[in-house]
């Protein structure tokens, strides 16, 4: 996959990066959706990536993916950043995922609910 950030998406993302140095995961969370096919995307700040994860090109940032989850989503997607709104949007050229892009600032693992 290749992801393309916007201007907006890179000012808001390059400082989280680059001072924790961490990297970006973009997970498809099924957890209480009712099947796998009803997913939500959401995009995380990890410190490393799990093992079977799958580095995906990045325009300016790679991004780090579960290679299962590769059937939801088309090859070339686009990460922007609406100021206006403080969210970030997932879209390619054929369909908006999602306008409401969740950032996860911490490793899943260490997150409790």
């Amino acid at each position: 996959m290749h992801f393309t950030f916007t201007p907006s998406a890179v000012e808001q993302l390059s400082e989280q990066i680059k001072d924790d140095d961490r990297s970006l995961r973009l997970m498809y969370d099924t957890e209480g959706c009712g099947c796998a096919v009803n997913g939500v995307p959401t995009l995380q700040l990890i410190k490393a990536p799990a093992a079977d994860n799958k580095l995906g090109e990045g325009d300016p940032f790679s991004v780090w993916y579960d290679p299962n989850d590769e059937v939801f989503f088309e090859p070339s997607l686009r990460i922007d950043f609406d100021k206006s709104r403080h969210a970030f949007s997932l879209k390619s050229d054929n369909q908006i995922y999602t306008t409401n892009l969740r950032l996860l600032k911490e490793d899943i693992q260490n997150v409790q609910f």
